[in-house]
């Protein structure tokens, strides 16, 4: 897949701070609506590294560079409620995907933006709503998409509500691919080059444990 046009990161990192305005146009949900099949079906979104939930991790990183914050679960619904935060459901009840969890949360919003981050991206970057927002916004495109130099990451967007029906059409057909869904909008891939480690994300159990050893022994030098 090409991507259309890249943003050069060597922007000084003052430029990714949002104002106060900006934070509030942007909703962000934490994807944690999957069946975590490579992890023998535990949810990810709860697993535990250091005492803290993965999507507490996330959510403590993602709270202040937004105006609110929504968690997209199908299971362990009270647990993600204990949080204090919204939690949306998929409209389906058989697991379609991240992006029917977008397209639910679309449904429960009024900003003009929503950023969607995985639940299992504990190290995710502080400034990862401005980086997106400005090439967004920069470019004039609806959707900004996460690159890391090597490859995309496209849980990790930003993209514009009206945008909702045009999602909600596409799923109708029965189509669930992210990237196929990409190629009918007008997006942008954002080059994040400079904050790769953010997107690391665990689909495998030994992927976990490798992350949960890192995490512990970081924060235990400090």
């Amino acid at each position: 897949m090409s991507y259309p046009v890249f943003w050069p990161h060597r922007l000084k990192l003052s430029l990714f701070q949002l104002t106060s305005a900006e934070r509030n146009n942007i909703s962000a949900v934490i994807l944690s609506g999957g069946l975590g099949r490579r992890m023998d079906g535990l949810d990810k979104g709860l697993m535990s590294i250091g005492g803290t939930s993965m999507v507490e991790h996330v959510l403590t990183r993602l709270e202040p560079q937004v105006g609110t914050v929504l968690i997209n679960a199908n299971r362990n619904l009270n647990d993600y409620e204990n949080l204090g935060v919204t939690v949306v459901r998929d409209r389906q009840n058989d697991f379609q995907g991240p992006l029917a969890g977008i397209a639910s949360t679309l449904g429960h919003i009024n900003t003009p933006f929503l950023l969607t981050v995985p639940c299992d991206s504990p190290l995710l970057a502080n400034d990862i709503a401005g980086r997106l927002y400005r090439v967004l916004e920069s470019e004039g495109t609806d959707v900004a998409v996460a690159h890391d130099g090597k490859r995309l990451h496209p849980v990790f967007c930003l993209l514009r509500t009206e945008l909702r029906t045009n999602l909600e059409n596409y799923l109708q057909l029965g189509q669930r691919k992210f990237e196929q869904w990409l190629r009918q909008t007008n997006w942008v891939a954002a080059d994040c080059g400079p904050i790769a480690d953010s997107f690391l994300n665990i689909n495998k159990p030994s992927e976990f444990a490798a992350l949960k050893q890192q995490i512990e022994n970081r924060n235990a030098s400090q």
